[in-house]
């Protein structure tokens, strides 16, 4: 979910083709590519590949209306002003909501994540740590730079070459504990679980279709950027699935925690465990501190908006909103404290694509009787699918979330 505000009215535009593909591809290629495959696998098996390719299809639908709307309502907000614009305030309470829920999930997975990888003795200490790590450099103002994307794509590609190159040698696998039940044969509706799973993985795109103020033709640039990363980043999660398929297949890969670990250290080569959990860390880290930051933009969004508590909108002296990045902080440790990786990635999963599901309506009343009017159409009827189709429990969980949220935000004292 690597959804963040453009360039503000004054942002000089210096960013190509390029450097939006490269951002792009920093937000997708992140915590997900590291943590989804086990509960995917365990929901679709040997069909794992066909769940990517569905996941990937809900993407691009996505992708297309957000790209769209957001050249059309150029203000930072996302879904809560598209939704709010183009259908009603409800709607775009709605939105926010989901989005700062999807956030706060996808944070405390990238925290587990990174504990996964780097402690697994002690997994819980090392999210938390990474938790505060990353909601101070956020509060101090630091932000990922076009520059240092390149760094992190060009380093993540690396590590997933690595694992690729293992995985499809077909060197024997390594036994670890059952992460997970496994399905055999899941059928249609556990490979609908899977790809709302891997779309979680996928959400980043969001990122790319924000930089309305900071790149250069974005009319065009955005759209072929979007075009390019997803292209990419689709060709990189199939191999990868597959490699994981070939070398632990489907049953063990469903018992890992960390499968990419899993995965090189049954080469015996320690440098390569080294490896993968260096790059995992540097990963979900980068992706901690650009979520934080996101639920922070959003949050501030809100409570300029009279949605949320008008003391969210504070700002301390390096010009940071320290309360929204501090609340987005302890939501994500409470996250990763009390929900494992697999629940955390479901539970974003299921509000994320609530989150879509509001825009591409939205987007339905953009398009009115365009071309693409059956884009936005396919993207409401996939998002919604995928979402209740993910595990009961945490739909379950969504919804109540969501119900609350909406209604503190539509009813509580602090909107008079």
């Amino acid at each position: 979910m690597g959804e963040q505000v453009a360039g503000g009215p004054g942002a000089e535009r210096t960013l190509g083709t390029a450097d939006a593909v490269v951002l792009g591809l920093a937000a997708m290629l992140g915590t997900g590519v590291f943590a989804v495959w086990a509960p995917a696998a365990a929901a679709a098996g040997r069909w794992l590949l066909l769940a990517v390719v569905l996941a990937g299809v809900v993407a691009v639908c996505n992708a297309t209306t957000t790209a769209d709307l957001a050249a059309a309502h150029p203000q930072s907000g996302g879904g809560y002003v598209y939704g709010s614009a183009r259908l009603c305030p409800g709607a775009g309470r709605l939105a926010g909501v989901a989005f700062l829920v999807g956030k706060c999930a996808s944070a405390g997975a990238a925290a587990a994540v990174f504990g996964a990888y780097v402690l697994p003795s002690a997994p819980l200490p090392a999210a938390l740590l990474v938790v505060a790590v990353a909601t101070a450099l956020n509060i101090a103002g630091v932000r990922w730079t076009a520059r240092s994307a390149y760094a992190l794509v060009g380093g993540t590609l690396a590590v997933l070459l690595v694992v690729a190159a293992v995985g499809l040698s077909g060197r024997g696998p390594v036994d670890s504990p059952p992460l997970t039940s496994v399905v055999v044969d899941p059928g249609p509706a556990g490979v609908a679980t899977a790809a709302g799973l891997v779309f979680f993985a996928f959400a980043g795109y969001a990122r790319v279709a924000t930089l309305g103020g900071e790149v250069r033709d974005p009319e065009r640039t955005i759209p072929r950027a979007i075009r390019l990363a997803l292209a990419i980043t689709l060709v990189v999660y199939l191999l990868v699935a597959s490699a994981l398929l070939v070398g632990l297949g489907p049953e063990r890969l469903a018992r890992q925690m960390s499968p990419l670990a899993a995965l090189v250290d049954s080469w015996g080569a320690p440098g390569l465990g080294v490896l993968v959990r260096v790059g995992a860390a540097v990963a979900a880290g980068s992706a901690l501190l650009s979520v934080v930051a996101g639920f922070c933009r959003k949050t501030q969004a809100m409570a300029k908006g009279r949605d949320l508590p008008r003391c969210l909108t504070a700002v301390g002296p390096r010009g940071t909103p320290w309360p929204a990045d501090l609340l987005g902080g302890v939501i994500a440790a409470l996250v990763a404290a009390f929900a494992g990786p697999a629940a955390a990635i479901a539970l974003s999963a299921c509000s994320v694509l609530v989150y879509y599901g509001v825009i591409n309506v939205a987007a339905l009343r953009l398009y009115e009787r365009g071309p693409r009017r059956w884009i936005a159409g396919l993207g409401v009827l996939l998002c919604l699918l995928l979402a209740l189709l993910l595990p009961l429990a945490q739909v379950l969980i969504t919804a109540a979330a969501l119900a609350v949220g909406w209604t503190a935000a539509t009813f509580l004292p602090y909107r008079r």
